[in-house]
């Protein structure tokens, strides 16, 4: 949580450039692509571990639902800046094991770069987004303000829109994949981890 308080510091210190600074609050759904994590069982290769049956679906996390808090601010008439962490509330599922599941949760922090298909004053704002950041996946038991969990860099991309509502008050939707590489370092993991948002959200500019 260092890393972002300072990220943020460092982000909104340019606001004073900036022409337009909105603040966010979105929740919704995350839903996971390629969740297989890898196996729990004991074994150290490949072949060892077809060998006994396991399977890179031993241990996999499920679709769950996210918040997500955001400021923005825009530096150019169709492009603009944005920092934000998201809050995703999973569960870690054993395939191995009847399908018995753990609550569990992965945190990302992410800054990107925000293109607009209209100008600041328009009331409505379709937008595309990419950029770079990073996920913390704690996993039962652990947390992540104690230093508990994996944590992995990766990147997100996707796309909106934001209306505006009344006086400085808006709305927005946002759909957005992020990919990292596989958590917790399982025997069998192989491929990247995928999450798409889908989520709405209100919030004010000034």
């Amino acid at each position: 949580m260092k890393i972002l308080v300072a990220a943020a510091l460092f982000v909104f210190s340019g606001s004073v450039f900036a022409e337009g600074l909105e603040f966010w609050f979105n929740a919704g759904q995350s839903l996971v692509s390629n969740p297989g994590l890898g196996t729990d069982q004991p074994c150290t290769t490949t072949a060892l571990c077809q060998g006994i049956g396991a399977s890179s679906k031993d241990i996999q996390l499920t679709d769950g639902f996210r918040f997500s808090l955001r400021g923005d601010f825009n530096t150019k008439e169709h492009m603009g800046y944005e920092v934000g962490y998201a809050y995703n509330r999973t569960q870690l599922q054993y395939n191995d094991a009847g399908g018995s599941q753990s609550g569990m949760a992965y945190h990302q922090v992410m800054f990107n770069a925000m293109f607009y298909a209209t100008g600041q004053d328009a009331k409505i704002r379709p937008f595309g987004t990419a950029g770079v950041g990073f996920a913390t996946f704690v996993q039962p038991g652990a947390s992540a303000a104690y230093g508990g969990g994996s944590t992995k860099f990766g990147f997100n991309y996707g796309g909106g829109v934001k209306f505006k509502v009344k006086g400085p008050w808006s709305a927005r939707f946002d759909v957005r994949q992020t990919a990292t590489p596989k958590p917790f370092g399982l025997p069998l993991a192989s491929g990247w981890f995928r999450s798409t948002e889908i989520s709405v959200g209100g919030g004010f500019g000034f």
